[in-house]
């Protein structure tokens, strides 16, 4: 499972409500380069969920057209914009088990919580375009609870490899 958070988002236009605002030109060019890192992996996403805010569909757009994911089988989730832990765990465990790979663009502070949460691995912050990769030692969606897996890979932009 993929737990990604929206890329760097603009706050120069103050009439915008935070729901409205768009990816800044640091967001537009790190969500496809987080993108890229994750096209190594060997495997895709079978199911990309995302938070209905701008920012957050625009960064999954993005990697979505990285990954050749279909941009129009996206998955909207309404809950996802200001989503405690509980709702995201709640949407995870309604996942379809015909989905091998889930990959979810939210926010945060709930995404940082969401790995301390399935991982027990705590992080002081997921920046934007930050990427968790988490294994979960679950048959079924249905079992995603607390400590239920293992956080693999953390990578964000700032975090070039050399």
């Amino acid at each position: 499972m993929l737990l990604m958070r929206h890329a760097k988002s603009a706050w120069d236009e103050p009439n915008i409500t935070d729901f409205d605002r768009s990816l800044n030109e640091r967001g537009k060019k790190d969500a496809p380069e987080m993108a890229n890192r994750i096209k190594d992996f060997p495997f895709k996403p079978d199911l990309l969920i995302s938070s209905p805010a701008k920012r957050a569909i625009k960064t999954a757009r993005a990697v979505a057209e990285v990954l050749h994911y279909p941009e129009k089988k996206i998955e909207l989730e309404t809950d996802l914009y200001e989503a405690s832990i509980e709702d995201v765990c709640s949407l995870i465990r309604h996942v379809d088990d015909s989905v091998k790979y889930l990959m979810v663009v939210g926010h945060n502070p709930t995404f940082t919580g969401m790995i301390g949460y399935l991982t027990h691995q705590f992080i002081d912050n997921l920046p934007t375009s930050g990427v968790a990769l988490i294994e979960l030692n679950i048959q079924t969606w249905k079992q995603a609870v607390t400590h239920c897996g293992r956080l693999v890979w953390l990578d964000f932009p700032k975090n070039r490899q050399t």
